[in-house]
């Protein structure tokens, strides 16, 4: 298991840049940069070696999360983000990916929620940066999401995350295990 931006020691210090509050003036192309800086990093380091072991891997997002927010939220176009993919990682991409759709209020009061919860355990974690976006931002973020599952259906699975969270967790087992050819 492991998350992006983040997952090694280099991609964590990249996502404090990335989300803390005080990097809101962040240039949308340099975010974008940090964000593929951090996942060569994280390819490099966790996700390749995993895979050579023959180790399933699961990500907390990946390129569809900078699609999203930096190609739709940020404008500056799916192109760009999926060339720059091509060239990084070549077709390096999920097997299974799982687009959990929710409310866009819901979702973010959800992160802001969550985001204040760490910040009270861990005085010194701010995560906030994305959260201070407006609905129209993650309207956009969530309509490129909308586009991806479109457009690739067989590796992206959209689920209704509208239930609660054992209903949604059974709706991922369920899919899990069709993919990994489990028995019920």
């Amino acid at each position: 298991m492991t998350r992006e931006p983040g997952g090694t020691w280099t991609g964590e210090k990249v996502r404090e840049v990335l989300l803390h509050s005080t990097t809101s003036g962040l240039a949308p192309l340099a975010e974008m940069a940090l964000m593929f800086a951090s996942r060569a990093q994280h390819i490099e380091e966790v996700i390749l070696p995993a895979l050579a072991e023959g180790r399933i891997v699961l990500c907390d997002r990946f390129t569809d999360s900078t699609e999203a927010y930096q190609g739709a939220g940020r404008k500056l176009g799916t192109k760009s983000v999926l060339a720059l993919h091509e060239l990084l990682f070549g077709g390096l991409q999920p097997d299974l990916t799982f687009l959990l759709d929710n409310d866009v209020s819901f979702s973010l009061e959800r992160a802001r929620r969550r985001n204040r919860n760490h910040k009270s355990a861990r005085t010194d974690k701010d995560e906030n940066r994305f959260e201070q976006e407006n609905r129209a931002f993650f309207g956009r973020v969530r309509g490129a999401y909308l586009a991806i599952a479109s457009r690739e259906p067989n590796r992206v699975q959209l689920i209704d995350a509208r239930g609660t969270p054992q209903e949604t967790h059974a709706k991922i087992m369920e899919l899990v295990k069709k993919k990994l050819k489990i028995g019920s």
